[in-house]
C-alpha cells in the first residue's frame, strides 16, 4: 500500500467503532424504527446513540455516529450472500466435497477399473477366442478331416470304406464352412472311427468260461411267436487281449462299446454250438469269424443272421 493511501485511510479504531455503531443500531430495531420515522430522524437517532454510549461510559465522536447512521442506511458492513446461480452451486458443491468426494472417487476408480478390464482384457480375450474359432473351422478341422481321409484311402482294402469316407468328408467340410463346429466335429469322429475299424485285426470267438453264458434265446417284442437265438462272442487280438468294440444293439437301436455281446445266429447254428459244449463242456469249434486289417467287416466262418444285442 502506498504512503498516500495510508494517509487517506481512517484509523482502524475509528472503523471498528463505526462498525460497532452499526451493530448497535441493528440490535436495537425498535430504536431505529422510532427515531428514523419523521423529520430530523438522523439528528434524533444520533442523540439517542450518544446517550446509549455515554451510559456505557464511552464517548463517541459526532462524525463517527453520523458515519454509523449513514452506513446503516447504505447497508454497509452487511454480508450479502451471492445470488443463486451456477457459480454459487459450484462453490457449495466444493465446500461439501468432504461428504461426497470419497464416494465419487470410489465410483470413479471402479469405473476406470471396469472399463480398463473390459477394453484391455475382455474384448481382446473375446477377439482371440473368435479368431481361434475361425482358424479352427477354416483351417484346423478341415485339415484334420483331410488327413483322416488320406489315411483311410491309403489303408483300406475295400472300396466301400473310401466311398463312406468321401461322403463324411463332404458333409464335414460343408459344416465347417457354415460355422457348424458340432457338425464338423461329428465328421471327424466318424472318420476316426472308420479308420480305427480298418486298422483292427482280431478273431471273433464264442465265450467259453465259467460264469458266462455261451448262448441264449429270446422272444422279440415285435413278434412273440418268433424266437431269436444268440451266441455270446468276444473279439481277441493277436496278443490274446479282449477288445472293446462299438456294437449296435438291434433291440434298442443304440450303439454301445462292449467287450462281449450276443450275436444272432440261425437255430441250427445255435443248437450245433450247444451240442459241442454239452459233449465235454468245451466248445472245440469256437471261432466265429476273423476281422483282418484293412477291412471293415468280419469274415464269418459260421452262418449268422446279422443282428446283435449288448444286454440280456
Amino acid at each position: 500500500m502506498s504512503a498516500q493511501s495510508e494517509k487517506n485511510s481512517p484509523p482502524l479504531d475509528e472503523v471498528m467503532l463505526a462498525m460497532d455503531v452499526v451493530d448497535t443500531l441493528r440490535h436495537r430495531q425498535g430504536l431505529v424504527a422510532r427515531e428514523l420515522d419523521g423529520d430530523n430522524r438522523e439528528a434524533r437517532l444520533i442523540d439517542r446513540l450518544r446517550e446509549v454510549y455515554r451510559n456505557q461510559g464511552i464517548e463517541v465522536p459526532e462524525r463517527i455516529l453520523k458515519e454509523g447512521v449513514a452506513a446503516l442506511e447504505e447497508d454497509r458492513f452487511v454480508y450479502k450472500p451471492p445470488d443463486a446461480g451456477f457459480s454459487r452451486s459450484l462453490a457449495r458443491l466444493y465446500v461439501s466435497r468432504g461428504s461426497w468426494g470419497k464416494w465419487v472417487l470410489g465410483i470413479g476408480t471402479a469405473t476406470v477399473l471396469f472399463m480398463s478390464a473390459y477394453y484391455f482384457a475382455y474384448l481382446p480375450y473375446r477377439a482371440a477366442q473368435a479368431e481361434a474359432a475361425r482358424i479352427e473351422l477354416s483351417e484346423t478341422m478341415p485339415a484334420q478331416m483331410l488327413s483322416l481321409y488320406g489315411a483311410i484311402f491309403e489303408e483300406t482294402k475295400v472300396q466301400s470304406a473310401v466311398t463312406d469316407a468321401q461322403e463324411i468328408l463332404k458333409r464335414g467340410r460343408a459344416a465347417a464352412a457354415e460355422g457348424d463346429r458340432a457338425g464338423a466335429q461329428k465328421a471327424i469322429d466318424r472318420l476316426s472311427s472308420l479308420l480305427e475299424t480298418l486298422r483292427q485285426s482280431y478273431t471273433l470267438r464264442v465265450v467259453n468260461r465259467e460264469g458266462v453264458k455261451s448262448g441264449f434265446w429270446t422272444f422279440p417284442e415285435v413278434n412273440s411267436d418268433a424266437t431269436n437265438y444268440y451266441v455270446v462272442v468276444e473279439a481277441i487280438d493277436s496278443e490274446g487281449n479282449a477288445l472293446t468294440l462299438p456294437v449296435l444293439n438291434e433291440e434298442t437301436g443304440e450303439t454301445e462299446r462292449v467287450s462281449i455281446w450276443g450275436l444272432r445266429v440261425p437255430e441250427r447254428t445255435y443248437k450245433a454250438i450247444g451240442a459241442d459244449k454239452t459233449d465235454d463242456g468245451i466248445i472245440q469249434r469256437n471261432m466265429v469269424g476273423r476281422k483282418q486289417y484293412g477291412f471293415l467287416d468280419v469274415n464269418y466262418s459260421i452262418p449268422v443272421s446279422g443282428g446283435a444285442v449288448t444286454r440280456w
